[in-house]
């Protein structure tokens, strides 16, 4: 009888790889593994942000949340939709208030300022497509709800900073869209 298959957490965090023992090609999964991690990890996001909206944010953790803009049930003003047609990133550390998530709904409420004007997001879980605490080096990345397993990952399209940073508003914590590119890995051009 041969060692047992198992499965190990890759140092990409979410990222399940074979173990060594297993070098054969595995053979298509009648169940939805990949889906059911990636909604596991999903909750991981809904619980930092329950965390955070009770105790608020601990030290010097911060989050930043990209999210797909035009996604059903993502609520934005049109001028920013208009401005992130695809994807936007905020930053929730000092300047943000009403932090929630909604388990009935599954999504996320937050105040956040734009250029001076208050504004109200709702992102539901499902468009969230990158989750990051750096003060920690902790990322999570998620395929978007209607990638199929095994799939190539849909192109991503940076988002773009503000052209200044929204002001502070009173009795609030900072929030601002920001670009990444800066954090991403980049593929070598061949």
């Amino acid at each position: 009888m041969g060692a047992p298959v198992g499965i190990r957490r890759s140092a990409r965090a979410g990222a399940v790889e074979p173990m060594e023992d297993d070098q054969t090609q595995r053979p298509d999964s009648l169940l939805p593994y990949e889906k059911w991690i990636e909604h596991a990890l999903r909750q991981v996001v809904a619980q930092a942000i329950e965390h955070a909206a009770v105790h608020g944010m601990p030290g010097d953790h911060h989050f930043y949340i990209t999210f797909r803009t035009g996604q059903a049930g993502v609520e934005i003003p049109a001028r920013m939709r208009a401005q992130y047609p695809q994807e936007m990133t905020i930053v929730l550390q000092h300047q943000f208030w009403d932090l929630g998530f909604d388990r009935e709904n599954q999504s996320i409420q937050v105040g956040l300022s734009f250029g001076g004007v208050p504004t109200r997001l709702v992102i539901p879980l499902d468009a969230v497509v990158e989750f990051a605490d750096p003060h920690i080096r902790y990322g999570l990345r998620f395929q978007p709800p209607d990638a199929v397993a095994g799939a190539e990952p849909v192109a991503e399209q940076p988002a773009a900073a503000p052209e200044e940073p929204p002001p502070v508003a009173k009795d609030a914590e900072p929030g601002q869209v920001v670009s990444l590119d800066a954090f991403r890995r980049r593929t070598p051009q061949g």
